[in-house]
């Protein structure tokens, strides 16, 4: 299980790990940029690392693909111990984009193949099918600088892809990107992993990583409190009763739990850990008139507060304002 002592075991161990990373330490002029993170990615899921700017998720990605070495701990990618050994297996898209403005977009993509050793011309035929299977075959043969922002970052998208890799690594891959673009990219990360591709990316918005992850890291201040499946996460708490009833009072009321509080006709508490079936037998022998009654998991947002705290929070919630409410 990755993570710290107080993470749960949600039983990765027993699935083969497209990535093992155990105590990953880096530091920058003093300053632990990542402190002692443990991180399990099975292989074919969908894994999301969660935290605010500044949180030390580029890091992490960038010790993992060996593009910076750890000053101390100790990482296996597709069994390797040496990530190089492994680079044509691996698709990257860095953070900072970037791709040559004069280069058509068929031979850009072919170009980010032939970096992970894909031949140029396999690739521009791989890039021709791509562009076409995503919308964007009459964009193959103009330039870089003649594509929109979002097209272009599409291109960079395939070309991270177009070598046919077995674990793609994004690095916050929906910045920069509208709404029906996001949608697409969402759409593209769950076919790779009908594939068996494991898909590994990070994210400063929840709602992105409640949507996909099979499980999640969620990282603040260089450090993993959590790691583990998004519904342990959100078990971290108590699902929420509401409850309408006619009557105002009664002997009923005894058997609200503890932190019960009253709106009017409707009482609001946790989720018994007995479950709701005694509750209701109690509510039902004394009368007190059932109207609606309802029970609402937890979201990872507020799993997210509950696990890294409210400033992790805040700082998340600033940064991208609107993407956190879609």
């Amino acid at each position: 299980m990755a993570g710290n002592a107080d993470a749960p075991d949600t039983g990765t161990d027993t699935v083969p790990l497209a990535i093992e990373a155990r105590g990953l330490v880096k530091r920058f002029d003093g300053f632990a940029a990542v402190d002692g993170v443990d991180i399990s990615v099975p292989e074919g899921a969908i894994y999301g690392i969660l935290g605010p700017n500044g949180a030390g998720k580029t890091t992490t990605l960038r010790m993992l693909l060996g593009i910076i070495d750890p000053d101390s701990g100790t990482r296996r990618i597709l069994g390797a111990d040496r990530p190089h050994d492994v680079a044509t297996r691996i698709g990257y898209l860095p953070e900072e984009r970037g791709l040559y403005p004069a280069m058509k977009a068929v031979d850009a993509i072919a170009f980010v193949g032939a970096l992970r050793g894909l031949p140029l011309k396999t690739g521009r035929a791989r890039a021709r099918e791509l562009l076409e299977e995503h919308g964007l075959g009459y964009a193959a043969d103009r330039q870089i600088r003649q594509l929109s922002k979002g097209m272009a970052q599409q291109v960079q998208i395939i070309g991270t892809l177009v070598h046919r890799p077995r674990l793609v690594v994004f690095d916050e891959p929906f910045s920069g990107l509208d709404a029906l673009n996001q949608g697409r990219l969402e759409r593209m990360m769950r076919d790779l992993a009908a594939t068996g591709t494991t898909v590994i990316f990070s994210t400063h918005v929840i709602a992105h990583a409640e949507r996909l992850c099979d499980e999640v890291a969620i990282i603040a201040g260089g450090k993993v409190p959590f790691a583990g499946s998004v519904d342990v996460a959100r078990d971290r708490i108590p699902a929420q009763v509401r409850l309408e009833t006619r009557a105002i009072d009664g002997a009923w009321r005894a058997a609200l739990p503890a932190d019960a509080r009253n709106e009017g006709q409707f009482w609001y508490f946790s989720l018994p850990e007995t479950g709701i079936e005694p509750l209701l037998r109690a509510l039902i022998e004394g009368e007190a008139g059932i109207l609606s009654l309802s029970i609402e998991r937890a979201g990872l947002h507020d799993a997210f507060v509950a696990i890294a705290g409210e400033a992790a929070a805040r700082a998340l919630e600033a940064e991208s304002p609107v993407e956190q409410k879609r």
